[in-house]
């Protein structure tokens, strides 16, 4: 066995329906699901997003596990975007907090970033030229 590819990414937050709504606005759709916990707020939305619809998943910070971190941290999960410079610069105008900067890693062209997002997590981007080439490969391009 190995792993196959991305399917669902999931992130905390305390409050589920603000961070839907940033979410919504940062992604340009909105969630395709959500699930109410027992005191009927939001305790799980889901947007499917990018080339594969991979799920973004918001879970209430009340359900994470009991020892998750409290900070950001851990393993980063970078998304590929076509303009980088841009992404980050609206990331930033919508609240949230540089984590990384923009970080060119040798000369091949993969440059990632990171940020916070208002609910405490990180978000990842990248320019990823492998990306590029199994994007237009599967395309057949």
């Amino acid at each position: 066995m190995s792993l196959r590819g991305f399917a669902t990414l999931n992130i905390w937050a305390d409050d589920v329906e603000a961070a839907t709504k940033w979410y919504a606005e940062f992604l340009g759709v909105e969630a395709y699901f959500m699930r109410p916990g027992p005191d009927g707020r939001p305790a799980y939305t889901e947007f499917r997003i990018g080339d594969y619809q991979a799920e973004l998943g918001i879970i209430d910070r009340r359900f994470g596990p009991p020892n998750a971190a409290t900070g950001p941290g851990g393993v980063v999960m970078h998304w590929y975007v076509d303009d980088l410079d841009a992404t980050v610069k609206r990331l930033l105008a919508l609240g949230a907090t540089e984590y990384q900067p923009i970080t060119p890693h040798g000369d091949e062209g993969f440059i990632t970033a990171s940020v916070v997002d208002p609910f405490g997590n990180v978000l990842g981007v990248m320019k990823n030229p492998h990306y590029e080439e199994i994007l237009a490969a599967l395309k057949g391009s």
